[in-house]
């Protein structure tokens, strides 16, 4: 339990709430956060103060007679339907899309990216662990493709990528940014322009170490999304990081403890999303 003297929430008339896009919603087992533009969509990014209850336990603070779908994380690229993902032993796999209605999908992490992807026309989710593995291996554009296989359709999908690592507290080899480099520069290399490209972008940043750089993951991810058809204006990056927010967030980085926050998102009923596409 948390201590009260150190509550991060206990702060009078919600002065905490100050990300522009992002909103800490208080319930009755404490607060977790939402992507504003993920609204229409039973959605949360819990923090390490929730430790201890698992996506069962957490599905139920953000919707009721949910399934839950959860995986073996192993920094790759595979994906799965959820319906191949709906009991012990978890499978191994980093993303999950969703292939009916009522399924709550939940990834974990601890500096690495948690993606939750909505697809507003069709109801249907995703989600997604996204660190510099992931990412280097290709596990986003193959979650968007998995959700949505019609590139003209994917203006219809949102992107929320939560709380992680930033680029500033980030020092990878600079080997390290170049495999990620490769997967999202036009020229699929990592040349000395591509990487001079990446800094002008702020995908990387200067390091005074020899032969390291500082990544910012998330937004390596947001260019390797957007690339896939996506609209950057769908394409929301939490401004919180893990490594600097001990109270609110495990960070393997700064504690080397193994220890995760949860994320999950809930499809809708086809219907219901019918009926939205209809009102629009």
């Amino acid at each position: 339990m948390a201590d009260p003297t150190t509550e991060p929430f206990n702060r009078p008339d919600g002065a905490f709430n100050t990300l522009e896009g992002w909103t800490w919603i208080g319930c009755y087992g404490g607060y977790y956060l939402q992507c504003d533009q993920l609204a229409d969509f039973e959605h949360g990014f819990f923090t390490r103060l929730w430790q201890g209850r698992p996506p069962e336990v957490l599905a139920g603070y953000i919707s009721a007679g949910v399934s839950v779908h959860r995986t073996r994380q192993v920094h790759g690229n595979t994906v799965l339907r959820a319906s191949e993902a709906m009991a012990e032993p978890w499978p191994e796999a980093d993303a999950l899309v969703s292939d009916q209605g009522g399924q709550s999908l939940w990834v974990c992490g601890a500096d690495c990216t948690p993606v939750l992807i909505a697809d507003r026309a069709s109801g249907q989710v995703a989600t997604c662990h996204a660190g510099w593995r992931g990412v280097a291996a290709g596990i986003l554009p193959a979650t968007i493709a998995t959700l949505c296989p019609d590139p003209a359709r994917r203006g219809d999908l949102v992107v929320a990528l939560g709380p992680a690592v930033s680029g500033r507290r980030y020092q990878v080899e600079t080997a390290v940014a170049a495999e990620v480099a490769r997967t999202i520069t036009t020229s699929g290399l990592a040349t000395v322009e591509d990487l001079a490209w990446l800094r002008t972008i702020g995908v990387l940043l200067d390091d005074p170490a020899p032969d390291h750089l500082r990544l910012d993951i998330r937004r390596a991810a947001m260019v390797q999304i957007e690339a896939t058809g996506v609209a950057r204006a769908n394409i929301h990056i939490c401004p919180t990081c893990t490594v600097s927010e001990p109270e609110l967030f495990h960070s393997w980085r700064r504690d080397q403890v193994k220890a995760v926050q949860w994320s999950g998102i809930v499809s809708q009923a086809n219907d219901f999303a019918e009926n939205v596409e209809s009102l629009a």
